[in-house]
């Protein structure tokens, strides 16, 4: 199979070629090598590939699942067992992971065949990828700009047309941010939708959960069907979907009650072109039937950004001093970049007490947005306040940030998408737009906790009134 050929698919196109036998699983994989050696040094978002893969015996018996012998990638995160996951730190080189996730089987299990690892900000605390371990990954729209983080590889891969969807893990806005800086799609489910086990019951206090970037929605619909659902032992399941995902694209969605708002909640500035691409989709949503009004939750952004930097402060210490025990290795300016020691070093010392109040406020949080849900299905916001930076805005090893500095200088680039790990509520990143300059423009559509089918049906309603299928960024397979 030609590259420009495989390229042109999204992960159930190239699915359905296995199954009618038009293909096996090993061209496929040759393609998606082939892909990557086009595209990668061009734009750095493979830490490593697996090209043994492609020529395994196992390959053409792999899994009859929805997604069988599709090409897949993996953010360079514990994942698989015995695959380098260095997570972006100098700290974790050799680091490998010495299990499955759950949510690994699951991939596997739907049929994905994993041929390599995607970039990642220094353990994932960053809004773009640029660590002093990897270097930048550069945007496929714009090499001399960010492709967005912390999985921001991921997105560059997809958008770039080496594979149709890779792993991604948002604790901030981690799958959000990089779908709007690159083009593509990026959904963070609902709280307790993925399981996380069995190394980790709940993820810095149930902030981080993991899934992917996809080109199309119904891949998006299609992998959250295959890997949903609690795992063994899992601390809580929430109320499964009433019936496949895949089938809400393309169900019409009905009238919906779509909230929106431009401003930020922590007042952070918003560039006007970004604000307009609101707009044009507040009139394309009204076009489409849906009733629009300008609303907000009510946001105490001083404690939200208080409680964040404590829990995420604490959280990322305590991850750290486990690696350094592992692998017998300090703490230090060798080890980790300038604004991770230095948030290191702030979550030892930050009290339990403090802790415990943190979570307090988040949980005040919870509730008023929860009551702000109550009179809307879903809330439109800009996924990030401005188009994608140069590379080097958000620059983790500049000397002398602060752990309080450092969350308000990156969040102001992504002040919307913080606030629904803390609430839970799944938040699905759209790219409906693009600047002036040609730069993708995302839009995030955050529904009601456990409601992905509604924030599905929308989207799906949408790719179909402004497709974006056919837009391709600069740097891609297909030349």
């Amino acid at each position: 199979m030609k590259v420009e050929e495989y390229a042109q698919y999204d992960g159930l196109g190239l699915a359905q070629l296995v199954s009618r036998g038009e293909v096996t699983p090993t061209e496929l994989a040759l393609a998606a090598l082939s892909a990557a050696e086009r595209v990668e040094p061009r734009i750095h978002c493979l830490v490593r590939s697996f090209p043994e893969r492609a020529h395994s015996p196992r390959m053409d018996l792999a899994s009859a699942g929805p997604f069988r012998g599709v090409p897949f990638l993996l953010k360079d995160f514990p994942l698989e067992k015995g695959t380098p996951c260095e997570m972006g730190s100098r700290l974790c080189r050799g680091l490998v992971s010495g299990q499955d996730s759950h949510l690994m089987e699951r991939f596997r299990a739907a049929g994905l065949v994993t041929l390599g690892c995607t970039t990642t900000a220094e353990l994932g605390f960053n809004v773009t990828t640029e660590s002093v371990l990897t270097g930048p990954t550069r945007n496929p729209w714009d090499t001399q700009r960010m492709a967005g983080g912390s999985s921001g590889g991921s997105a560059a891969a997809v958008a770039a047309g080496i594979v149709p969807m890779a792993h991604a893990s948002d604790t901030g806005g981690s799958i959000r941010i990089p779908a709007s800086c690159c083009g593509v799609v990026g959904l963070k489910p609902t709280r307790g939708r993925i399981p996380l086990g069995p190394g980790v019951g709940e993820s810095i206090s149930g902030l981080g959960i993991d899934f992917a970037i996809t080109r199309t929605v119904r891949d998006c619909a299609a992998l959250l069907d295959a890997v949903q659902g609690a795992g063994v032992g899992d601390p809580y399941v929430i109320a499964p979907p009433a019936r496949p995902y895949l089938q809400e694209v393309g169900t019409p969605p009905g009238q919906l009650n779509i909230a929106f708002t431009t401003r930020a909640w922590s007042g952070a500035p918003v560039d006007p072109e970004v604000s307009r691409a609101v707009e044009q989709t507040v009139a394309l949503c009204e076009s489409l039937g849906h009733r629009v009004r300008e609303a907000s939750p009510t946001v105490d952004a001083a404690g939200l950004m208080f409680a964040t930097v404590r829990l995420g402060s604490a959280h990322l210490a305590a991850a750290i001093d486990g690696l350094a025990g592992a692998l017998g290795r300090m703490p230090a300016e060798d080890t980790l970049e300038a604004t991770t020691l230095a948030t290191y070093r702030y979550g030892k010392a930050v009290p339990a007490t403090e802790l415990l109040g943190a979570q307090a406020l988040l949980n005040g949080l919870c509730r008023s947005v929860g009551g702000f849900f109550e009179g809307c299905d879903v809330l439109l916001t800009p996924t990030v306040a401005r188009v994608p930076q140069p590379l080097g805005t958000y620059d983790a090893n500049a000397p002398g940030i602060t752990a309080e500095q450092w969350p308000e200088h990156i969040f102001a680039f992504a002040p919307f998408t913080a606030l629904f790990n803390v609430t839970g509520n799944p938040a699905l990143s759209l790219p409906l737009h693009e600047s002036s300059g040609g730069l993708p423009i995302g839009m995030q559509f955050v529904g009601r906790y456990g409601a992905e089918a509604t924030l599905l049906r929308l989207a799906g309603q949408l790719e179909e009134a402004r497709p974006w299928r056919t837009r391709r960024p600069r740097v891609h397979a297909r030349p």
